[in-house]
């Protein structure tokens, strides 16, 4: 550090010093008598040139003018010069010595100060190749998820009734007696993590995958990593990443995986990499996906990590609307019509009475009119949307959007 604090401090000096040698010997202006006679001889040139441009005297004589005013000219300008370099008086010198004392404490000081505040004293140059090779070194050499676990403290006491922890602590003995029954770990891998009890949870799946064999699909080898990740804090280990690996083999486009990823590279030094996983991440997701308040928390830090500080969080679609869709309306139509009433009443009348006493968007009252029009009960339809007209009648889009449920029932062209 003392070897970095002398170049540095050498370094300022050299560039305050022509600075402070040009205060110090700073010409005075030409003034008085000098100045008056240079532009008196200037003068006199241009008047001889156009003298002679009229005509008015001749070549030679022309010529002997401005050699003669010429030499005037020199003789001025020579006495000018050797009064600027006359010694200055002890009253000149005292302000320019203060100056210059100002102007190297300001250098040096300022510098200083602008390293203290920006740089990073006793670190050396973090090249972009050098940081991509310490988070590669991050990324190998961090703990196992055995380690991460140990390292937590202990949990506090679930909070479940305890007939529901009679019920788990029967359902172990059972999946213990019987390893090999699936629903059985499949149940208790639940249950251990409904409880908090990740370790025993993953523990549990990694049992169902096994049993599972080669019919493990993504979602079970995602659930395997987010109980991992639970039980770790948080905290992505090289066992979870492996996981996470068989998820993307599985499912390329698996949100848990795509998130856990961009997790695991925040936390191996790799923000740019985190960040352009978030961000597709986001756009491919709508508004209701579990993992979006997580990332939309983290995004304004993680884009500034990343070196981008006018990053805009993506507009995400709109979660599905509750109520029927238009498959469930196709495959109530082809139901018995028995069962087809039966779906009816506890899908089109759920919406139908959650608008009525809490209203909802236009997008909701579309649907709604369309799973009517499906069914055949235009009477009911008609009656929506007599009121749903007078509900939007102020606002002409989303008359305009609910127009369209109504189209498809059929009350309109």
């Amino acid at each position: 550090m003392m070897i970095f604090w002398i170049v540095t401090g050498l370094a300022v000096l050299a560039v305050a010093a022509p600075m402070v040698v040009a205060l110090m010997r700073a010409r005075r202006e030409i003034t008085g008598a000098e100045a008056s006679d240079l532009q008196v001889y200037r003068d006199q040139l241009s008047e001889i040139d156009r003298d002679r441009a009229r005509g008015t005297i001749g070549e030679a004589e022309a010529e002997r003018l401005r050699t003669e005013v010429s030499r005037r000219i020199l003789a001025a300008d020579s006495r000018a010069h050797q009064a600027d370099a006359a010694p200055a008086s002890g009253a000149a010198r005292g302000p320019r010595r203060v100056s210059a004392a100002l102007l190297l404490l300001a250098l040096i000081g300022g510098s200083y100060a602008l390293y203290l505040t920006l740089g990073a004293p006793g670190y050396g140059d973090l090249t972009l190749r050098g940081r991509i090779a310490a988070a590669q070194e991050m990324r190998e050499t961090r703990p196992s998820q055995q380690e991460a676990e140990a390292a937590l403290p202990a949990s506090p006491p679930s909070d479940a009734p305890a007939e529901y922890a009679q019920l788990v602590t029967r359902l172990r003995g059972a999946v213990e007696e019987r390893p090999d029954d699936l629903q059985g770990q499949m149940l208790l891998a639940r249950s251990e993590a409904a409880l908090g009890n990740y370790a025993a949870a993953y523990a549990a799946q990694r049992r169902v995958i096994d049993l599972k064999a080669d019919a493990a699909g993504a979602e079970d080898y995602a659930d395997l990593a987010d109980m991992m990740v639970l039980a770790a804090g948080g905290y992505v280990s090289p066992e979870a990443e492996k996981v996470l690996d068989q998820v993307m083999q599985r499912d390329p486009e698996n949100g848990v995986a795509r998130y856990y990823g961009g997790l695991m590279m925040a936390q191996t030094g790799r923000p740019d990499s985190a960040f352009r996983i978030w961000d597709n991440l986001l756009r491919d997701s709508d508004a209701g996906s579990p993992w979006v308040p997580a990332i939309a928390e983290q995004m304004p830090q993680m884009a500034q990590r990343a070196g981008i500080n006018d990053y805009t969080l993506p507009q995400m679609a709109s979660a599905d609307l509750p109520g029927p869709t238009k498959e469930d309306m196709q495959a109530a139509s082809e139901m018995s019509e028995g069962d087809r009433q039966a779906m009816i009443e506890g899908m089109v009348d759920n919406l139908s009475q959650r608008l009525a006493d809490q209203g909802g968007s236009p997008e909701e009252w579309a649907r709604l009119l369309t799973a009517l029009g499906v069914l055949g009960q235009t009477d009911r339809a008609q009656s929506i949307w007599n009121e749903a007209q007078q509900v939007f009648a102020t606002r002409p889009e989303a008359l305009a959007t609910v127009r369209q449920g109504a189209a498809r029932a059929g009350l309109t062209d």
